[in-house]
């Protein structure tokens, strides 16, 4: 899920939310005084997040809601993925980049994971939003279905290099479909070549092919059975420093009304994603 490692984005964008009172029991005095609250935000992750582009996507709104909601402002701190989720756990909400840049008081999509928690003791991760999963898609007016990875023998395929789709792609029947996989940098480069005819399946996360392909009606998701792709994906977060307990009462309260208003899903609607429930 971590992009390619890329230089630290050292720019910060305030965004200023109003809105009523929610925030309840401050998180700390600085954030009081301030009225202000900051979010890490990844760099390049379409369709949740893109500080390159003045930050925009699904995540940016949710802070934007979530801010709104404790009555204060929302300062965005955009950053390119490191080595690892550890890397940007450690970055962006518990300690900062040895660099001067971070932490955050929240950070957004943090998945659900076991061995992240056992290694990160420092941070919570909670009030999850959206289930993802790798998925494929293929375009039905060249095919009609497909039961299996074995079934797209001689079609051609597309994947970003390095990211899971390819992995199941490459990894299906002992690498039988390796010569037929076109790997590119990002997942618009396959959206186009499948709308312009030139590749029949895309494998890459759910949300990111809904973006891509909302305008493609002829383009149907389907599920990948692979032993490399976990089946019922996993779940993402928020994540703070474990012992900010009155912050993540107010944000987990936040969420929960974004959710129940009906308001969360309205943000997924927007990018042509849908909302899939944890």
């Amino acid at each position: 899920m971590n992009a390619c490692l890329k230089k630290i984005s050292f720019s910060c964008i305030g965004i200023i939310i109003a809105g009523s009172s929610f925030f309840c029991k401050a998180d700390s005095a600085k954030i009081k005084e301030t009225g202000t609250i900051k979010v890490a935000l990844y760099n390049d992750f379409v369709p949740f997040s893109d500080g390159r582009q003045v930050s925009k996507g699904i995540d940016v709104d949710i802070a934007q809601a979530l801010a709104k909601k404790m009555n204060l402002r929302l300062s965005v701190l955009p950053f390119d993925s490191g080595e690892n989720l550890n890397d940007d756990l450690r970055n962006m909400v518990w300690k900062g980049h040895y660099l001067g840049y971070g932490p955050a008081d929240f950070m957004m999509h943090v998945p659900f994971d076991n061995a992240l928690s056992a290694a990160n003791p420092q941070v919570l991760i909670f009030a999850p939003y959206y289930r993802e999963m790798v998925v494929m898609a293929i375009d039905t007016k060249r095919l009609e279905m497909v039961a299996n990875l074995s079934d797209l023998k001689d079609k051609p395929l597309c994947a970003v290099r390095g990211e899971a789709g390819s992995v199941a792609l490459l990894s299906a029947s002992n690498g039988a479909l390796t010569n037929q996989i076109k790997l590119v940098d990002n997942l618009k480069e396959c959206a186009l070549l499948m709308k312009d005819g030139k590749v029949d399946v895309i494998a890459a996360r759910r949300s990111e092919l809904e973006y891509y392909l909302r305008d493609y009606s002829q383009a149907k998701l389907l599920p990948i059975e692979s032993p490399v792709i976990q089946p019922k994906g996993w779940a993402v977060g928020i994540a703070t420093k474990k012992d900010d307990p009155d912050l993540q009462e107010s944000l987990s309260r936040a969420m929960n009304e974004l959710r129940d208003s009906g308001e969360l899903s309205d943000i997924f609607t927007k990018y042509g994603v849908k909302l899939v429930s944890p």
